[in-house]
């Protein structure tokens, strides 16, 4: 068994500890089906354990200096690089990535916890306040805000797992984690591994493998954590949310999006075409921020939609591992089942099929629909596979109301050769993140990474995220006698 393969039990109070539900879970190879490793199951107990490890750990841990949380920190980031091809050949078999979506993966893990380093200073920070009453000097004071629940799913799971674990940890909460058990080893257990290495005090960081038949909503419920990170699907978010708000939690939610790209009357259709067929097709369009909609002007329709098929055509799909593939496969065959149902209801409702696609095994070939309805059930879903949808627009303007009509806001693109006249447009979408000239599909630890409307809750990205993962405390100190009225 190869170095990361063995890594399949739950990491509870600094041990690997095996899952006591008997019961377990197979992580396979998307691609081939081949079995990776099989995990024991934890139960609500194991969970609950973990939960008032953490809950201990924290108190000390809330108590180190800023210098010692960076120099963790620094050590698993350091462990990451040192294991660095291990790690991607891990991404490409568990998820499905192509080799590609491996290096960017990792790259970006280890750049959240490199950004993450740099504030860890700013706990138990003190901004002076002036007052009107003589005498009194205020002080704010950034403290932890305890126990963080976090939740990651499948499809970039060690990135999206350590967006929520590297600023917990850097602001002195402790962790207790579930990844998707799909992916639980890029999203748990090397993680875990990394922390152990880096010297993290026991209990500070607990990763559980379970499943929601052993814990139900134990994540949610649990009364010790303060707030439930989750990165998924926007049903799943409604009742995290609806939880939460019971139990006056924070949530940090980033949920589903309906991206679109807007192709204005005045783009570069070649760059565009470039842009959007990355944007669309980069891990089988398994992203949250994946192109989902191309709206393009109706004076460069044709000549966009001949070179996006063309495009889309001639892009290498199957095994991940070839450094050539493009489009490797979907995450399981339910995936898979739920692109083809999609594909076919569009097809039955008259929607024309510029590239029809085919399924081999869990891959599925790109597929682009054209003049499609913006209206319509395809471009109002948010597809999760490599399916394009082509609308055209009759002005910029429509173009932009396109844009909106979507009950998700999490990420946005437009082409155009006018920077001034984009900008301005892209204040105009309500999505919480809008890229000129760029595909939708972009990440940082240093801009305010997240969604309106449905697509989520809070911020992520330094400095915003810091006001998510702390609680601000008012100290006043009286310096004079103050006369009271009665």
């Amino acid at each position: 068994m190869q170095k990361f393969e063995k890594l399949n039990k739950s990491y509870i109070n600094g041990e690997w500890v095996e899952g006591t539900s008997g019961r377990s879970g197979d992580i396979t190879n998307p691609f081939d089906g081949s079995v990776i490793t099989t995990v024991p199951l934890a139960t609500k107990d194991q969970l609950k354990e973990a939960f008032e490890v953490a809950k201990t750990a924290q108190k000390q841990w809330a108590k180190t200096t800023a210098d010692e949380r960076k120099r963790i920190l620094g050590n698993a980031a350091d462990y990451l690089k040192e294991h660095k091809e291990d790690i991607q050949r891990i991404i490409t078999r568990e998820t499905g990535g192509t080799i590609v979506k491996a290096e960017v993966e990792l790259g970006l893990t280890i750049g959240l916890l490199e950004q993450a380093m740099k504030y860890t200073n700013e706990l138990y920070e003190i901004k002076d306040v002036e007052d009107q009453i003589e005498g009194k000097v205020n002080h704010v004071h950034r403290l932890p805000l305890g126990v963080i629940s976090s939740i990651s799913p499948f499809n970039f799971p060690m990135n999206l797992s350590m967006r929520t674990i590297a600023p917990a940890l850097a602001l002195g909460n402790a962790v207790v984690h579930k990844p998707d058990l799909q992916t639980g080893l890029t999203g748990g257990a090397i993680l875990a591994k990394a922390f152990e290495e880096a010297g993290l005090p026991n209990g500070v960081f607990n990763m559980i493998f379970t499943d929601l038949e052993e814990i139900g909503n134990e994540m949610l419920e649990n009364p010790i954590p303060r707030l439930i990170g989750f990165t998924g699907s926007t049903p799943v978010g409604k009742l995290i949310g609806e939880i939460a708000g019971k139990n006056l939690k924070r949530v940090a939610l980033e949920l589903g999006g309906n991206n679109p790209f807007i192709v204005l009357s005045d783009a570069d259709v070649d760059k565009a075409v470039d842009a959007s067929i990355f944007g669309k097709y980069i891990h089988q369009g398994q992203i949250c921020m994946s192109v989902n909609r191309i709206i393009v002007h109706k004076d460069l329709y044709e000549e966009f939609k001949g070179k996006f098929v063309e495009r889309a055509k001639n892009l290498p799909y199957g095994d991940p591992s070839d450094p050539n593939t493009v489009v490797g496969p979907l995450m399981n065959r339910n995936q898979v089942n739920k692109a083809l149902e999609v594909v076919e209801k569009a097809k039955k409702n008259g929607t024309n099929v510029a590239l029809d696609g085919k399924a081999e095994g869990n891959v599925l070939s790109p597929v682009v629909f054209t003049e499609v309805d913006n209206s319509s059930e395809l471009a109002q879903t948010e597809l999760f596979a490599p399916i394009a949808s082509l609308i055209k627009a009759d002005s910029d303007e429509e173009a932009i109301e396109m844009a909106n009509e979507t009950q998700y806001g999490l990420s946005s693109a437009i082409f155009t050769t006018n920077l001034e006249r984009g900008e301005e447009l892209a204040l105009r979408i309500d999505s919480g993140m809008t890229h000129i000239n760029d595909q939708t599909v972009n990440d940082s630890p240093i801009v305010p990474f997240g969604g309106n409307k449905e697509s989520g809750m809070g911020r992520f990205g330094y400095p915003w995220v810091v006001e998510e993962f702390t609680v601000t405390k008012w100290v006043s100190l009286q310096t004079k006698y103050r006369n009271f009225p009665f």
